[in-house]
Parts: structure tokens; C-alpha cells; sequence
């Protein structure tokens, strides 16, 4: 049984973060809320102005186009919790695609395939875990590494073929509504998920001890945590759904590409970043990730819409990382500077 690692209530003179205070400031100024206002106001936005935006076609689109990025947001999160990253996820998506593609084009059911790309996706998170957990190495540094090496794998296994031509029914689980919703089958999946995550992380003692290791590792450890094997679970988990999601990007497409997903790892961080989890670790909400995710889908249609290029799309990705990382620590230090000093205790009586 996890050790209960709650919080305690701050000692006298200790500063409070932005955002967890109980009033009506600290509750204004939480980041998740902010990207809940800016969500809104941004779909609003787009409604007046972009025709067609705000239509259940043109919504299902975005949502669709979000899928992948949103499934892999779940597990990037836990990681962020708990101060690690996983930047390699792209590039699983793209072996994962090629696998699919090779192995297809082989003459293998696609029953078959599905299963066997996760193990193999989760074998990718399996060494990226035992390198940060075993070996000590920054998860930064080893994911930028296994980022090139996983994409390396990708062309070694399909080369420059796209394979296209997948069962139809499983193009159509791919890329169709739920029936009688606009929403497609993978974001059903994602919201299924999504609920179990967020159970998981903030309802339990195993998402407790991930706030407790992103916090600070070694009194997690003190308090009886298995930090390493819980990080090594969390890159196995994410290499997994990395795996699966290059399975939806596949039959989305229809079209198998060892350099399919290339850069979607930078929308994936952004969007937990900008969500509001602390890239430090320790910090932040899955309502708050789920919302950043939707900001990103919205704005990304919106460019579309307007016939933006895609190297501004990825201009806008990139900065609103940049945001995403410097806002929360400026709001942090407004808030603090809106709470009192303590009052100084008087000197003691002179003898």
C-alpha cells in the first residue's frame, strides 16, 4: 500500500503557490483554469470569425485530427507528474506505423499486428525506463537519443514504401463517429482513458507517490516510494500507447510511413505544459492537460481554416511551449507577492 503523501498544511511563514489558496484570487489565478477561460474565449473567437468552424463536421474533423496526440498526452503526463519526459513517443508512433506497414504487406492478419506493435512499443519505453531508472541517466537526454534511434529503426523496417490498402473496418474504427455523437472512436477511447487517469492520478495512492517523486525524489524514496519502479512502469506505459497511437495514425491516414508523426512530440509537451503540469515535476491537473490539448486541436483547425501554412502552425506550437513554461511561473510569483510576510515574533523580555 502507498504511503499516504498528502500535502500537509503549510507551516507558519512558508509561501504558498499561486493558485492553491482558497481565495477567490488563488482560485482565479490557477493556470488550468486560465487555459479553460483562454479555451472558450478561443472557440468563440473562432465561431465569429472562421464560417464553418463552429459546425459538428468541422468539429469531429478537429477532434479526429487531435486523436493521437491526446492518447499519448495521458501517459506524458503521469511522466511530467513525476518529473521525467518522454520526447521518443514521435518516433515510436512512426515505428509502430511502419511495423503495421511491413507486416501487413507480409501477408499477417492485422489482428495479429495490433497486439505485436504495443509489446514492441512498450519494449521502446521498457529502455528508455531501464536507462533513467537503472543507470541513472537524465530521461531529456536518453529520449532525445532513443528519438533518433527508434526513427532510425522506422526506415530499417519500411524504407521509403508507404503501404496503404488496410481492412476496411478498421479504417472505419479509424475514422468514424460513435454513432448517433460527433465524436470519432478514437476520442471515445481517449475519454475512457482519460477518466481512468484521472481517477488513477488524483484518487489514488499510486498518483499520490507520482506528485511525491515529482516534488522530491528522495523524500519519496525515504517514505518507502518505489521510484524507480514506478518510473520504469510510466516509460513502459507510454511507449505502449505511443505504440497504439501509431496504430490509429495508420488506419486514420491509410497509409503506413516510417516518417509518419514526425514532430508531433513538441505538440504533445506543449499541450501538457500548457495545461499547467509543472515540467519540474510535482505539479499540475489532468483537467488542466485536457484543456490544453483542446486549445491546441481548436487552434491548430482554426489556422487550417484559414489556409495557414503548416510551418506557422508549427510557429505557433512552439510558442505556446515557450508560454506554457514561463506564464504559470510568472502567475506563481504575482500570487506570492500578494501574500503577507508573516509578522515577526516580538524579542524576548530582556532578563
Amino acid at each position: 500500500m502507498a504511503p499516504d503523501v498528502t500535502a500537509a498544511k503549510p507551516a507558519e511563514g512558508v509561501s504558498v503557490p499561486a493558485g492553491t489558496g482558497r481565495g477567490s484570487l488563488g482560485r482565479f489565478l490557477r493556470w488550468d483554469v486560465l487555459v479553460g477561460m483562454l479555451l472558450v474565449l478561443v472557440f468563440a473567437g473562432g465561431s465569429a470569425g472562421s464560417p464553418g468552424f463552429a459546425s459538428i463536421d468541422n468539429l469531429s474533423f478537429a477532434l479526429g485530427d487531435l486523436g493521437e496526440i491526446a492518447l499519448i498526452a495521458l501517459a506524458m503526463t503521469m511522466l511530467v507528474v513525476a518529473a521525467e519526459v518522454d520526447l521518443s513517443v514521435a518516433s515510436v508512433l512512426g515505428l509502430s506505423s511502419a511495423l503495421v506497414g511491413s507486416l501487413w504487406d507480409a501477408g499477417w492478419a492485422i489482428e495479429s499486428i495490433i497486439p505485436l506493435v504495443i509489446v514492441v512499443g512498450a519494449g521502446c519505453g521498457l529502455v528508455n525506463g531501464l536507462l533513467v531508472t537503472r543507470l541513472g541517466l537524465p530521461s531529456l537526454a536518453v529520449t532525445i537519443g532513443t528519438l533518433a534511434l527508434y526513427r532510425g529503426l522506422a526506415y530499417v523496417v519500411l524504407g521509403d514504401r508507404a503501404i496503404a490498402e488496410f481492412p476496411q473496418q478498421y479504417v472505419d474504427l479509424a475514422v468514424n463517429d460513435v454513432p448517433g455523437t460527433p465524436v470519432p472512436y478514437p476520442v471515445m477511447l481517449f475519454i475512457l482513458l482519460a477518466a481512468v487517469t484521472g481517477v488513477v492520478l488524483h484518487a489514488t495512492g499510486f498518483g499520490r507517490s507520482l506528485f511525491a517523486i515529482g516534488a522530491q525524489e528522495e523524500a519519496a524514496q525515504f517514505a518507502g516510494i518505489r521510484v524507480k519502479r514506478i518510473k520504469l512502469t510510466l516509460f513502459v506505459l507510454s511507449g505502449a500507447i505511443a505504440a497504439f497511437a501509431g496504430v490509429v495514425y495508420t488506419l486514420r491516414y491509410g497509409s503506413a510511413r516510417a516518417d509518419n508523426g514526425v514532430g508531433l512530440e513538441l505538440a504533445v509537451i506543449a499541450a501538457v505544459l500548457l495545461g499547467g503540469v509543472d515540467f519540474d515535476g510535482g505539479r499540475g491537473t489532468l483537467g488542466g492537460v485536457i484543456a490544453g490539448v483542446l486549445l491546441i486541436g481548436l487552434l491548430r483547425n482554426l489556422l487550417m481554416l484559414n489556409d495557414v501554412s503548416t510551418e506557422i502552425q508549427s510557429i505557433v506550437t512552439g510558442l505556446l511551449l515557450i508560454i506554457s513554461v514561463i506564464t504559470p511561473r510568472l502567475v506563481a510569483a504575482v500570487g506570492r507577492r500578494r501574500i503577507p510576510a508573516p509578522a515577526s515574533s516580538p524579542p524576548p523580555p530582556e532578563s
